[in-house]
């Protein structure tokens, strides 16, 4: 695997625009961690099992807007965006982190705004992995459960320029990258055993080959790793992102962690613990991460741990 030609960034801006969690009272900000500064009702944030976030990277005089998965709920995504005044036109490509509806609902009608608002396609970097057939097959629930998949034609409907790699690939002019697909070498870290993908007509459980993060390296701060669930493993993910920039500091990780429900039970103090020996600066569990990961991740990494909400934009780097 050849070493990426990641440019360094000089600074990062990350804001949530959709995540399982939000709280009008949570307002207190710093310098890292900027929270939305809104009036009360009506003018409300949405949340639900969702996840998208919009990340904006500046070297020098460059600026790029990047979105990172699109939630479930258009509206809500689109109603997110402009209370926090985000401007979705901006964006110049979208990332899908894998192929499950949480993070593509939401794809077809952003994709529609934005490529009507620049008059052109819209690049969308994704595994091809992505267009699977999928289902949860859950042990308490008779029958196996279908979940949408996405589809090609609707994409493309919606003027998407469809990169589809399975290696890593630049983004915004080389200073954000995928990951691409993600080495699988912690022992505890096995994906998960309900999901169920379709291979040559046979179900088989998911190996989650199309589940990618993105990684920017901040100029003197190291690296920054946006997951978003996580299913090859997060502890993996961010090992995976060191390996293919050569770097070895990590400043901050973010996304889903994929650690709620019992089935995942016993491998958040596992996870937590090679999060302490890989110590980043900042910790943001969000989304499939789970209250009682969230939690633990908050009692044990209290330096480095962020609650987030729906709205919050992270900063990492100097100032423009």
């Amino acid at each position: 695997m050849n070493k990426l030609n990641i440019r360094e960034a000089d600074r990062l801006e990350i804001t949530v625009l959709m995540d399982n969690y939000t709280d009008i009272f949570l307002i207190e900000s710093t310098d890292v961690c900027r929270r939305p500064q809104l009036p009360f009702f009506p003018q409300i944030l949405f949340a639900e099992h969702g996840l998208s976030c919009l990340i904006k990277v500046c070297a020098g005089n460059e600026e790029h807007t990047v979105l990172m998965d699109a939630a479930v709920t258009p509206a809500c995504l689109f109603s997110n965006a402009e209370l926090l005044k985000a401007d979705l036109g901006r964006i110049e490509a979208v990332a899908l982190s894998h192929g499950h509806p949480d993070h593509f609902l939401g794809l077809a009608e952003l994709l529609k705004f934005v490529s009507k608002e620049q008059d052109k396609e819209v690049p969308l970097f994704l595994h091809p992995d992505a267009f699977l057939e999928r289902r949860f097959n859950i042990p308490a629930i008779e029958h196996p459960v279908m979940i949408p998949a996405l589809d090609e034609g609707t994409l493309k409907e919606a003027r998407a320029d469809l990169v589809k790699s399975k290696e890593a690939f630049p983004i915004a002019n080389d200073l954000i990258h995928t990951t691409g697909e993600i080495e699988r070498k912690i022992p505890f870290e096995k994906g998960f055993p309900w999901a169920e993908a379709k291979f040559n007509g046979n179900w088989i459980t998911d190996p989650f080959r199309d589940d990618q993060g993105l990684v920017i390296k901040v100029r003197g701060r190291g690296l920054v790793v946006i997951s978003g669930c996580a299913h090859a493993g997060i502890i993996n993910t961010v090992e995976h992102a060191k390996k293919i920039t050569g770097t070895d500091k990590v400043h901050a990780v973010l996304g889903g962690f994929h650690l709620t429900g019992r089935l995942f039970d016993p491998i958040i103090q596992p996870t937590i613990n090679e999060m302490k020996r890989i110590d980043p600066d900042y910790i943001v569990p969000m989304h499939c991460t789970g209250w009682k990961a969230i939690n633990r991740f908050a009692e044990e990494m209290p330096r480095q741990f962020m609650l987030n909400t729906v709205g919050t934009t992270y900063v990492f780097g100097g100032n423009l």
